[in-house]
């Protein structure tokens, strides 16, 4: 196999980073590029993303890329976090800056969806867990608002796919990233017409569907001259940022039951399966079906994850306390263990603002003692996402039927080794975290599929896990942590 480069435009919700990727024989090399700051823009009353910004910024990291990767790169990909899209006119042009999915505007349209077709009915075609943030959602505040923006929009483009049209002036809908909307049928893998019609949404906006590990089209000539480069291939790796996350789990083919946990802003934790999973005790347990690579689907929960530490210290460093991640964790530490529970996904967390007092008027109300010590609130939200945890892989062994023996923990939160120790305990089971940089990982080796560089997805992960190091949790305290389980169930 001869090397190639790519190069990732990976999208947080927190941080956006350019890599280039180097992929061989047996050997993946990841280099950041260019990392840049992303987050919410307060603009007329709402939460926005800066669109023009972020592609300035990675505009910026591509052309750093191309100078460092010294060949021609094979590909260049975007992926990014679901639900959130861009509408633009007859014209090409983005009409507004895209909504944020924390925006308020969402508020109450879940009850108001289903006035209009029964919730039973919606998941029959879904498989999608109810968040008011889906873009289904957005869509029916913007019909019920009676938004001019709506009428005037000509195509809809989920969040990585936009960046994508600006760099190749494309237009398509990746799967993965549009499985993520509540908007299609996942057992067809076509748009759900009938929510369409029932929501009364224009479906005529939506773009062509393409699969993961698709070469799309190229950068534009305009880009590659401004570039400097030839018009390099624009591919849709897995354009939603958890499917390439998922894509880089370290697995092995056979003699291993997994299941995985995409740690970051969100937790994203479920199994692969090979077709999506519908019926009665799973629209009671409200897991997803989302689109995933080489015909799987990602059955999983949505769990609010490290955005309640990401939170907590964005209110510290607004009242002059700054802390590093690794101080607050080591306060953590120290802190006595399981003084509170909290839900992690109470509706009440899902809003940016003051995290700390959200917590604390949770607690209260839930008859619990405030917390004023920052490293004990830290230590309940993360005993408390562990825990969560174990309750969701309970469920996923009551769904499916199956053990699950070993969870692989992938992506930026796995930086914290105290919330990996936490998981192992609460399950009771090994825990392998690793790689830290899994949707550029996954980014990559989906572009290498996609140019027949690589030809299988076990190939891929047997790559990655030649390519980074991967750290073993074992569970400690077991009794301790199993009847502490069972408190947080009650």
């Amino acid at each position: 196999m001869s090397q190639k480069k790519y190069i990732a435009v990976d999208l947080g919700a927190e941080s956006g980073r350019v890599m280039l990727g180097t992929v061989s024989t047996d050997n993946l090399i990841l280099e950041e590029i260019h990392r840049f700051a992303n987050g919410p823009l307060e603009q007329n009353n709402s939460l926005r993303w800066d669109f023009e910004k972020l592609f300035r910024e990675i505009k910026t990291g591509i052309a750093q890329a191309l100078v460092k990767a010294e060949i021609p790169v094979a590909g260049i990909a975007v992926d990014s976090w679901g639900v959130d899209f861009g509408l633009i006119d007859r014209n090409g042009m983005l009409i507004e800056n895209p909504y944020h999915y924390r925006d308020s505007r969402t508020d109450g349209m879940l009850e108001k969806a289903f006035e209009l077709m029964p919730k039973r009915e919606i998941y029959q075609q879904t498989g999608i867990q109810f968040m008011q943030l889906n873009t289904a959602y957005q869509l029916l505040a913007m019909r019920q608002a009676k938004s001019p923006v709506l009428t005037k929009a000509h195509k809809l483009i989920f969040m990585a796919d936009l960046v994508a049209y600006r760099l190749s002036g494309e237009i398509f809908a990746e799967y993965t990233l549009a499985s993520t909307s509540q908007l299609m049928n996942m057992k067809t893998g076509r748009w759900a017409r009938d929510i369409f019609k029932s929501f009364d949404l224009p479906s005529e906006i939506m773009p062509d569907l393409v699969q993961p590990g698709t070469v799309v089209g190229k950068l534009k000539n305009e880009l590659a001259e401004e570039l400097h480069c030839d018009p390099v291939p624009v591919i849709a790796a897995g354009s939603h940022d958890t499917t390439d996350a998922v894509a880089a789990v370290p697995a092995r083919a056979e003699g291993e039951n997994w299941a995985y946990l995409s740690c970051g802003t969100w937790s994203l934790m479920g199994v692969e399966l090979d077709r999506a999973l519908i019926t009665d005790k799973i629209f009671q347990y409200q897991f997803t079906n989302e689109g995933g690579v080489q015909n799987t689907i990602r059955f999983l929960k949505n769990i609010m994850g490290l955005w309640f530490v990401q939170e907590c210290k964005r209110q510290w460093e607004q009242e002059g306390t700054e802390l590093s991640y690794a101080q607050i964790t080591d306060r953590a530490q120290k802190a006595p263990p399981f003084t509170a529970y909290i839900d992690p996904n109470h509706n009440d967390f899902l809003s940016p603002g003051d995290m700390p007092t959200k917590i604390n008027q949770y607690l209260t109300a839930n008859n619990l003692p405030a917390i004023n010590d920052k490293g004990q609130m830290i230590r309940v939200i993360l005993e408390s996402l562990a825990l969560e945890y174990r309750k969701v892989v309970d469920l996923l062994e009551n769904v499916t039927g199956k053990s699950i023996d070993v969870l692989h923990m992938v992506g930026g939160g796995i930086q914290n080794e105290l919330l990996c120790q936490f998981t192992a305990n609460a399950l009771g089971r090994k825990v392998v975290a690793g790689p830290i940089e899994a949707t550029a990982t996954g980014n990559i080796i989906m572009q290498a599929l996609a140019t027949g560089q690589i030809n299988s997805l076990v190939e891929a992960r047997a790559i990655i896990r030649n390519s980074f190091d991967l750290k073993t949790y074992q569970p400690q305290d077991r009794n301790l942590w199993k009847s502490q389980y069972q408190k947080f169930r009650k």
